[in-house]
C-alpha cells in the first residue's frame, strides 16, 4: 500500500479503488448525513439566535433539501456525462463553502440562502458518490457490502450528529455545526484528489436537459413550499393551492419534455424495471417517516420536556446509534440473501418503531420512547443499503450515475415531505400533531413493506425485467 511519502499524483483510470478511495467516497456522504442531524439538534437555539418560528425553521432544513431532491436528476446526468470523479470533487467544493456560508450568516434569510448552495453541493456529490462505488464493485455481492459499508458510514454521520450537535451547541453555540463541515470537506477532498481513480465520461449523445430539469426543479420547491405554508396559513390557503397546482404543472411539463427529449435525463426505460420503481417509491417512504421523526423528536425533547441541547442529542441516540450496525447488517444480507428480505424486515421494524411514539404526552417517561427510536433507526437502517443495491442492479452500468439520482432524489423528496408534513402537522399542538404525524409514518412503512416483498427480487444479484 502507498506510504505518506508516496508524491501526488492524479490516479489512472484503470487504477482500482484502494481502501483510502472508499474513505474519500464515504466521507462525502458522512458530511451530507452529518449535517442534517448536527442542525436537527441545533434548530431550537439557532431559532432563538435569528428569531425565526417554525417556519423558518422548516425552511432552514428543507430548504437544503428541497434544491438537493430537485437537482439530483441533473447532477446524475451530469455525472454521467463528465465522470463521476469530477462531479465529486464539484460537489464537495461547493458544501464545504456554503458550510462556511451556513456559519456565518448573520439572519434566517441569509441562513436558508447558504442550505440553498449546501443543496446544491449535495446534489452534486451523492449520486456521484454512488456511481464510483459502482465502478469499484462490479459484481452484485461486493456491490452490496460496498453499499453497505457506505450505508454504516452515514450511520455513523446520523449517530455522531445528534450529541456532536449538543456538545457543539452547549459549548460553542449553533454556528459551530456548521463550521465543523469544513475539516471534514477537506480531508474528502485532498483523499479524493490523490486516491480515487478517474472514472470515464459517457459519450456526448448523454444529454443535461436543461428545460426538462427547471420543471422538475420547480415542481419539487413548489410541493416544499405549499407543505410548509399550510401549517400557519391553512391547507385551503390560495397561495397553498397555487403552490400545489404550480407542483402539478410543473410535473405535467417535466413528463411532456422527457417524451420528447431525444436525450432524456430521466430514460423512461429505467422505470420499465418494477424493482427499480418500487424502489424508488419506497425511497420516498422511508425518508418521510424518518427524517419526520427526526425533526420532530428534538422539539418533543426540548418544548415538551424542557430538555437542553445536549441532552436532546444525547436522548437521540437509540434512533440513530444503531444506524451504523443496522447499515452493515443490511449489507451484508443483501449480498446473501439479495435486497428482499433485509428491505421488509427493516420496514416491518420501523414502522413499529414509529408507532411506539404514540405513547407520547406530555408525562411520558424517556425510558418508554428508547425501543420506538432503537426500533425506527435500525430498521430504516437495515433497508436502505438493500433498496440502494435493488436500485443500482436494476440499472445499466451507463445509467449507473442517473439511476443513483433517482434513488436519492426520491429519497430526499422524502425528506422534504417529512419536514413539511410532519411539521405542519403540529400546528394544532405539538403531541397531537406528532401522533398524527407517526400514524401516517407506521402506515408508509407498511405499504413501502408490501412494495417490496411484491416486486423487490430476493436472490442477490437477480434482476427483474419489468413485465
Amino acid at each position: 500500500m502507498p506510504t505518506l511519502s508516496t508524491p501526488l499524483r492524479t490516479p489512472p483510470a484503470t487504477r482500482p479503488m484502494s481502501p483510502l478511495s472508499l474513505v474519500a467516497v464515504c466521507l462525502g456522504y458522512f458530511m451530507v448525513i452529518l449535517d442534517v442531524t448536527v442542525v436537527t439538534v441545533a434548530l431550537p437555539e439557532l431559532g432563538g439566535a435569528l428569531h425565526a418560528g417554525v417556519t423558518g425553521l422548516q425552511w432552514t432544513v428543507d430548504g437544503y433539501t428541497l434544491v438537493f431532491a430537485g437537482l439530483l436528476l441533473f447532477c446524475g446526468g451530469l455525472g454521467d456525462r463528465l465522470g463521476a470523479r469530477t462531479v465529486f470533487l464539484a460537489g464537495l467544493a461547493v458544501f464545504t463553502l456554503a458550510s462556511a456560508g451556513c456559519a456565518l450568516a448573520p439572519a434566517v434569510a441569509v441562513l436558508v440562502v447558504a442550505r440553498l448552495v449546501q443543496g446544491v453541493g449535495a446534489a452534486l456529490l451523492v449520486p456521484a458518490s454512488l456511481a464510483l462505488l459502482r465502478a469499484a464493485c462490479p459484481d452484485p455481492a461486493s456491490r452490496a457490502r460496498a453499499f453497505g459499508l457506505w450505508g454504516m458510514v452515514a450511520g455513523l454521520g446520523a449517530g455522531a450528529g445528534p450529541v456532536l450537535g449538543g456538545v457543539l451547541v452547549t459549548a460553542l453555540g449553533w454556528r459551530s455545526v456548521f463550521f465543523v463541515n469544513l475539516p471534514v470537506g477537506l480531508a474528502a477532498l485532498l483523499l479524493t484528489l490523490r486516491w480515487v481513480p478517474r472514472s470515464p465520461a459517457a459519450p456526448a449523445r448523454t444529454g443535461l436537459d436543461i428545460p426538462a430539469q427547471t420543471a422538475a426543479a420547480v415542481s419539487v420547491a413548489a410541493l416544499a413550499t405549499g407543505c410548509i405554508e399550510a401549517g400557519p396559513l391553512g391547507w385551503t390557503h390560495p397561495a397553498v393551492l397555487g403552490a400545489f397546482a404550480v407542483t402539478l404543472l410543473g410535473s405535467a411539463a417535466f413528463l411532456f419534455l422527457e417524451r420528447r427529449s431525444a436525450a432524456p435525463m430521466l430514460p423512461p426505460a429505467l422505470f420499465r424495471n418494477r424493482a427499480f420503481s418500487a424502489s424508488a417509491v419506497i425511497g420516498v417512504l422511508l425518508n418521510t417517516g424518518f427524517y419526520g421523526l427526526l425533526f420532530l423528536a428534538p422539539l418533543y425533547f426540548q418544548q415538551v420536556h424542557h430538555y437542553s441541547a445536549l441532552r436532546t442529542g444525547i436522548a437521540l441516540l437509540p434512533a440513530v446509534g444503531l444506524v451504523a450496525a443496522g447499515s452493515a447488517l443490511g449489507g451484508r444480507l443483501t449480498a446473501r440473501t439479495g435486497p428482499r428480505p433485509p428491505m421488509v424486515a427493516g420496514l416491518a421494524v420501523g414502522a413499529a418503531g414509529l408507532a411506539g411514539w404514540l405513547c407520547a404526552a406530555p408525562d411520558t417517561p424517556y425510558l418508554a420512547l428508547v425501543a420506538p427510536m432503537a426500533a425506527a433507526g435500525f430498521g430504516t437502517a437495515l433497508t436502505m443499503p438493500a433498496s440502494t443495491a435493488a436500485v443500482m442492479d436494476a440499472a445499466p452500468g451507463e445509467r449507473s450515475g442517473a439511476a443513483a439520482a433517482v434513488f436519492n432524489a426520491a429519497r430526499q423528496l422524502g425528506s422534504v415531505l417529512g419536514v413539511a408534513v410532519f411539521g405542519t402537522l403540529t400546528a394544532a399542538g405539538l403531541v397531537p400533531g406528532l401522533h398524527t404525524a407517526v400514524s401516517a409514518g407506521a402506515a408508509g412503512f407498511l405499504v413501502a413493506a408490501g412494495l417490496a416483498a411484491r416486486y423487490v427480487p430476493g436472490t442477490a444479484g437477480t434482476r427483474t425485467t419489468g413485465r
